[in-house]
């Protein structure tokens, strides 16, 4: 019995455990190993500062390759409504062509150091909201970009047992502060706004 020769001579590695998907690759870009990059964010920037990307394959699709392999960044940049990036280990299109679908994960101790009172979504999920009073609200189920604002979506628990959510602009007017540490995040929100 033969097994199977990859389809691409990738790296395999282990996903680092502050993994965090910040993307997707779409496609080939050019000829000579570039590919297209859906970034999950708005601001990129870990995709541009991190030089080693963990990827798996698609959930759909053909599989050109197994479990995680890691990506040695030559550079990435952004082009029109997208990131394009080349590797070192991608050295033509048919090789970028095979990475199509496959997930970008990033190790979160690459990103770049917020500014303050700056914070990156992924490390706001999960944190208890409480208001001035100390009424706890609930907590960070996931956050929406309105376009000039943020919205905390709050998952709590309604009067009737059933789940439901609050919607709180993550803005100053309404947050008092955030408490990564504590993982709390402290608003001027009543519970019946």
């Amino acid at each position: 019995m033969t097994t199977a020769k990859p389809l691409l001579a990738l790296e395999p590695a282990e996903l680092p455990a502050d993994a965090i998907e910040v993307g997707r690759i779409l496609d080939a870009w050019g000829i000579k190993g570039w590919f297209k990059v859906l970034p999950y964010s708005a601001s990129p920037e870990a995709l541009f500062t991190s030089k080693r990307w963990y990827l798996l394959p698609s959930e759909k699709g053909a599989k050109t390759f197994e479990g995680v392999v890691r990506l040695a960044i030559k550079e990435a940049k952004e082009h029109s409504d997208a990131v394009v990036a080349t590797a070192h280990e991608v050295d033509d299109r048919s090789t970028a062509e095979a990475l199509r679908g496959a997930r970008i994960f990033v190790a979160r101790s690459s990103f770049p150091t917020p500014d303050k009172d700056e914070y990156y979504w992924v490390d706001l999920l999960g944190l208890e909201v409480y208001n001035r009073e100390g009424v706890h609200l609930g907590q960070v189920r996931d956050l929406q970009s309105t376009g000039p604002q943020t919205v905390l979506i709050i998952a709590w628990t309604g009067p009737d047992g059933k789940a439901a959510e609050r919607m709180i602009p993550f803005v100053s007017a309404y947050v008092d502060g955030v408490d990564l540490a504590a993982r709390r995040i402290a608003v001027d929100w009543q519970p019946d706004y």
